[in-house]
């Protein structure tokens, strides 16, 4: 009776240890004891997993028969099975899984690499991740890598995306960083190597609130922000003081879209005079200031009451793809946001999308939003996109600069919050009249 109330102790009192680790220290947790257990089980199952999911192979194999051993074989278990052939290596039929590599651990969940059978192609594997993730009892299973032979498979124990914080950095130069990946990575826009964002949402959806993250991260760094807004302005002119120029009407819409395609024939005539690619190869000191252009309602720039708007709407519509063209050497970034973004606005909405390689699409009312905005990315991600449910604000698909998509959520950013970072930066605004009335600098003549 002692020995045994000593093992219950003794369990008891590892259990609780376990607990408490678990409960203040997960990281080291879940590394230390909790990754082996998975890690064991992963490689035990792995081969009914993948039998299940319909992803083994047969192999012709040889193998070692009992058929001719008269106590273990078919002889022993009836008595009238006469054994014709006695050959006790034969080959057979052998069901083989995929060969699973190293797995490795991640803060959310863990990495493995996997060897694709003869025929086999990385779709597979992306409709049978639902059925893999429910066999690990994980909360899903991507496929985040592909090489010749190869894929990647990520598992994550929870999601990410549930709650949102980040931690203060430092401020960088035309980069934001408005949340988090489903990965666990900071989601960070880098306008210097994805210039131009499309941002898709329905009503509610996170649309707005992922740009006052952006203008919230822009403030405090040397940029002229530019802000479209023809809805009468109600949702820019809260952030004026920040803002170089902002245009409430059609008309506005057209001079500002002409001062900013000058601004960017002055700066090609600077490179071109200084021998430059782009503006970040000029010398410091001939640099210009980045731009940064939001439009709130792209639908409204493109959208016609009457005959008497075409001009203007072919106007914008040429301006806007200009922009998107010349842009990026040229230190012009645009983000297009949108509720509705159809074929049915015109051509110039089609070109432009074509120009915008960074993608956010969240909630949206309509799959043809949806189509434009990750359809022509990759299909898997278009289905993620409309299954983004409407109690989960912020949450949206993302593709940029890694090639890669992903499923992120912007941290709530209140209006107020944006507003106060707008007045406390407000001396960093550049004056729009001497922004664009510059002129380009050229080498005198020898």
């Amino acid at each position: 009776m002692t020995d045994l109330l000593l093992v219950l102790g003794v369990l008891a009192a590892a259990a609780a240890g376990l607990w408490a680790w678990r409960r203040y220290h997960p990281a080291s947790f879940w590394y230390g004891v909790a990754f082996p257990a998975r890690a064991a089980l992963v490689y035990l199952t792995w081969h009914h997993v993948a039998s299940g999911c319909r992803l083994t192979r047969n192999r012709r194999r040889f193998r070692l028969t009992l058929d001719a051993v008269p106590v273990v074989g078919p002889a022993a278990r009836n008595a009238a099975t006469v054994v014709e052939q006695k050959r006790r290596v034969r080959r057979v039929d052998v069901e083989r899984a995929p060969r699973l590599g190293l797995l490795r651990p991640t803060r959310l969940g863990w990495r493995m690499r996997l060897r694709l059978h003869d025929g086999q192609v990385p779709a597979d594997y992306e409709k049978a991740a639902e059925g893999i993730a429910h066999a690990w009892r994980v909360h899903s299973v991507r496929v985040v890598d592909v090489r010749p032979g190869y894929v990647t498979l990520w598992a994550t124990m929870r999601d990410p995306l549930t709650e949102v914080t980040l931690s203060p950095a430092p401020v960088e130069l035309l980069r934001v960083r408005p949340g988090r990946l489903e990965n666990g990575h900071e989601w960070v826009m880098d306008f210097r190597a994805v210039p131009h964002w499309l941002n898709a949402g329905a009503t509610q959806s996170g649309k707005s609130n992922l740009a006052n993250a952006v203008i919230r991260d822009l403030a405090p760094q040397p940029v002229a922000l530019v802000g479209f807004d023809l809805k009468g302005g109600v949702e820019f002119t809260p952030y004026m003081p920040r803002l170089s120029a902002l245009a409430t009407t059609r008309k506005e819409s057209v001079d500002l879209l002409s001062d900013l395609v000058g601004e960017v024939e002055n700066r090609m005539a600077t490179c071109r005079a200084h021998g430059a690619r782009n503006v970040w190869t000029l010398p410091e000191h001939l640099r210009p200031v980045p731009v940064v252009v939001l439009v709130d309602e792209v639908a409204e720039l493109f959208l016609m009451a009457d005959k008497s708007e075409k001009e203007e709407v072919s106007r914008t519509a040429t301006a806007l793809l200009r922009l998107a063209q010349l842009g990026r050497a040229f230190a012009v970034h645009l983000i297009v946001c949108g509720q509705r973004i159809g074929s049915d606005l015109g051509p110039g909405v089609t070109a432009l999308r074509a120009q915008l390689s960074g993608r956010v699409c969240h909630r949206v009312n309509d799959p043809e939003t949806a189509n434009m905005t990750l359809g022509d990315l990759d299909p898997a991600a278009l289905d993620a996109a409309r299954a983004i449910p409407a109690e989960t604000p912020g949450v949206c698909v993302v593709a940029g600069q890694d090639g890669a998509w992903h499923r992120a959520r912007s941290v709530f950013v209140p209006e107020c919050e944006a507003e106060q970072a707008a007045r406390d930066w407000a001396h960093l605004t550049p004056d729009w009249d001497a922004l664009v009335g510059s002129v380009p600098v050229v080498h005198p003549a020898a």
